[in-house]
């Protein structure tokens, strides 16, 4: 069986379940504990980072690689089609949602963390013994503040521009290239889980998220969007066990 080494909140490692689920491909969860759990990440691909995929003897890491990889151990559906000038428009979305607007999110998430202990708290690993999970949200806002020189204005403002022009361009139920599901929906759709969580996250997350950004009512057709999308990937029956 596939087995997909993660971070359970990072958008990159959603990314790669909802094409796990999307492709209808069994698989289970081997979840990594910052620090010394990346140790046996190490090992297994030479690098510390997640998503990492298992199959068999063959280990893919960087979530785009996998995503590459999938489409050729599963090709329908194709996460990429077949023509180029789609495929084009699906690989610049992608590495826009991976690079641009992934800083942006981790910048605003972890000002919106600064600002709010109990969402410190939620966003630690499951494994976190009760004492340090305790630690860590009491710790004063104060002490943090610095972090918030790291989301300028500028960027976040930018940010909530593209946004905006996505969400005005989505049709209900529509897709961002074409007419089916692609990787450039997965890209954009795992990075907004870290603006608003969504019933993935767990009970702890689900619905909270950046203020100012999650409840902003240009943006929430945006959001609807991407519930609409898991509920239908996810659906019925998750793959992973």
């Amino acid at each position: 069986m596939l087995e997909l080494h993660q971070f359970r909140h990072s958008a990159f490692c959603l990314k790669v379940r909802m094409a796990l689920h999307a492709k209808g491909l069994s698989f289970r969860e081997v979840e990594v504990t910052p620090g010394i759990g990346q140790l046996a990440v190490f090992r297994l691909s030479g690098q510390r980072q997640v998503p990492v995929l298992v199959d068999g003897d063959t280990v893919v890491s960087d979530s785009s690689a996998i995503c590459g990889y999938l489409d050729e151990l599963q090709p329908e559906p194709p996460l990429v089609p077949k023509d180029r000038r789609a495929a084009a428009q699906i690989h610049l979305i992608e590495d826009w949602a991976d690079t641009t607007l992934a800083g942006s999110v981790r910048a605003a998430l972890l000002q919106a963390a600064v600002d709010d202990p109990d969402l410190r708290a939620a966003l630690l690993p499951d494994d976190v013994p009760g004492p340090i999970r305790q630690v860590m949200s009491g710790v004063p806002t104060g002490w943090l503040s610095g972090v918030n020189e790291l989301f300028g204005q500028e960027e976040r403002s930018a940010m909530l521009h593209n946004l905006i022009a996505i969400a005005d361009g989505l049709t209900p139920g529509g897709f961002l290239v074409g007419d089916s599901l692609s990787l450039a929906d997965l890209a954009v759709a795992a990075q907004l889980s870290l603006l608003r969580f969504p019933a993935s996250a767990g009970s702890q997350l689900a619905g909270r998220g950046v203020a100012g950004l999650s409840d902003h009512p240009r943006l929430q057709p945006l959001f609807e969007w991407r519930d609409q999308l898991e509920a239908r990937v996810f659906q019925p029956d998750p793959a992973a066990v």
